[in-house]
């Protein structure tokens, strides 16, 4: 790990789980949705990946870290996120493992050919523009609003990459479902497994996390819920499994 980086004007210097990570104070920062999609990316073949809107590279980062063998590409359109990614690849000694483009994902059929990747993933925004509150900062609002990419273009882009039987892994909103299946569908990924994220039991589904497979057959395994919250605003037992881990 490089001590020698430090946060520049603008940025903090965290921790979560065994890693380090620069993020900025006013912009894009993780949520727990980069870390249950980690955490969710279970397959044991995992050989070339791809992530789609890296961010800070909290995900691959992560991923890089725990399963030791994957070599990762990612992508960040935003010029200030893919800088602060490639800081934090090289802040955790992963330079050679995890790369960072610094494009626009949509341009990647120009550097790769169809079925380059056994695995892509994914922490994609949810809304669609001109719905809900548009934050202030730029990297958010590219982070969560459908600016930069839809997210018809972004599970194209997972399908042009992926190899046969290659897997795409995804966290999404549940309000937005049907119209992610069909589009997964549209484009030959099958929904294989699914986990629905509720804040506690009894409450509604928040986020959902979907692996779709290229080319499969239909059938789908939706796995038992996961709860964030027990008591309060007390951790669940497998969050701070997923946190600790």
């Amino acid at each position: 790990m490089n001590n020698s980086l430090k946060p520049k004007q603008g940025e903090t210097l965290d921790s979560i789980k065994d890693i380090r990570l620069f993020q900025a104070k006013n912009g894009y920062r993780f949520s727990v949705d980069a870390l249950l999609l980690e955490n969710f990316i279970t397959a044991s073949r995992l050989g070339k990946g791809m992530e789609l809107g890296t961010g800070s590279g909290i995900i691959s980062i992560l991923l890089a870290q725990r399963l030791k063998d994957p070599e990762i590409m990612t992508v960040e359109i935003q010029k200030s996120l893919a800088e602060r990614a490639k800081r934090n690849i090289i802040l955790n000694g992963l330079e050679g493992r995890v790369e960072v483009l610094s494009k626009d994902m949509k341009a990647l059929k120009t550097d790769f050919s169809t079925n380059s990747f056994d695995f892509v993933f994914s922490n994609p925004p949810f809304r669609k523009p001109k719905t809900g509150r548009m934050s202030i900062h730029e990297e958010r609002a590219v982070a969560r609003h459908e600016i930069e990419i839809t997210l018809q273009e972004l599970i194209e882009t997972a399908a042009y990459l992926l190899k046969h039987s290659g897997k795409f892994y995804v966290i999404y909103h549940p309000f937005r479902l049907t119209e992610l299946i069909e589009m997964l569908r549209r484009s030959r990924l099958e929904p294989k497994r699914m986990r629905f994220v509720h804040s506690r039991s009894g409450e509604e589904a928040k986020m959902v996390l979907i692996e779709a497979v290229k080319g499969s057959g239909i059938w789908l395994k939706i796995d038992p819920p996961l709860y964030l919250y027990e008591k309060g605003s007390q951790y669940s037992e497998e969050l701070m499994a997923i946190l600790d881990k």
